[in-house]
């Protein structure tokens, strides 16, 4: 099994927790999207929306996130025994769902400086180009990103979206805060797929610096916070590269290599 990814992929995320916690073992390879490597050829005929995560077992391969959490829930069964593992209930299938319907890109964007997130903008559009001239062949479909960037770029523009995305997560936010009232986790007593879904969510709100706003003010919320970090798949899916100093060297040494490469033009 191989799987297609990055530790800034917050869907990346939520199907490495999958799997970590469903004890599956499965080859890794990163795909940075920051520095366009989702770009490249081999991996953009795999999957020309050029999104991470992509999950391949033999020839079967899967695009979308909650299909692939799914697919890895129903492996654990197979290989591991209905009696250890046992598929998601309706109500859990439901949470995923809801938590999945909220987009974080605008969100994670408006967040990041403007300088930065021009630079890398601009990174990624030349290097969709270069790699238009390198395949011919695929020039339709990157010309579909090369839309999508400019896209991107003009809904930033717009202060609605930001609005909405922030409503449309303070909604779930506040609906998890209910529910744990009366739970220890999403779904019920037991740590399920939907606290797979919903933990990358939280650390990206951290990691944006957005703790005290939405987090620390939602006694609930905070409390399960605390909880699930002590999990062994959330310190090797995403403490290990987003705790503490860590993401500062995480984020500079991507930093790093999108302003050299555009000071060398090598895209």
């Amino acid at each position: 099994m191989q799987l297609y990814h990055h530790p800034y992929s917050l869907d990346s995320q939520k199907v490495r927790l999958a799997l970590e916690e469903n004890s599956i073992d499965y080859t890794s390879h990163h795909v940075n999207p920051i520095t366009g490597k989702n770009m490249d050829p081999s991996f953009f005929r795999l999957n020309p929306s050029a999104r991470l995560p992509v999950f391949q077992n033999g020839s079967h391969i899967i695009f979308n996130t909650i299909d692939i959490i799914q697919y890895i829930e129903r492996i654990a069964v197979f290989t591991l025994g209905s009696e250890k593992v046992t598929l998601s209930s309706q109500e859990v299938i439901e949470w995923m769902q809801r938590i999945q319907a909220w987009d974080p890109k605008y969100f994670t964007l408006f967040h990041i400086p403007e300088k930065y997130r021009f630079t890398v903008s601009k990174f990624i559009r030349r290097v969709v180009i270069a790699r238009m001239a390198d395949s011919p062949d695929l020039a339709s479909s990157y010309h579909m990103k090369l839309d999508e960037v400019y896209e991107t770029e003009d809904k930033l523009r717009d202060p609605d979206v930001l609005k909405q995305s922030k409503e449309q997560l303070a909604e779930i936010l506040d609906v998890v805060e209910r529910k744990l009232n009366e739970s220890t986790y999403v779904a019920g007593d037991e740590f399920t797929l939907a606290d797979v879904v919903l933990i990358p969510v939280l650390a990206r709100i951290v990691l944006l610096d957005l703790e005290e706003e939405y987090i620390c003010s939602r006694p609930n919320v905070a409390e399960y916070w605390n909880v699930v970090q002590q999990r062994p798949s959330y310190k090797k899916v995403i403490g290990k590269y987003f705790s503490g100093w860590r993401k500062y060297k995480t984020l500079l040494k991507t930093w790093c290599f999108v302003r050299i490469r555009s000071m060398l033009r090598r895209y």
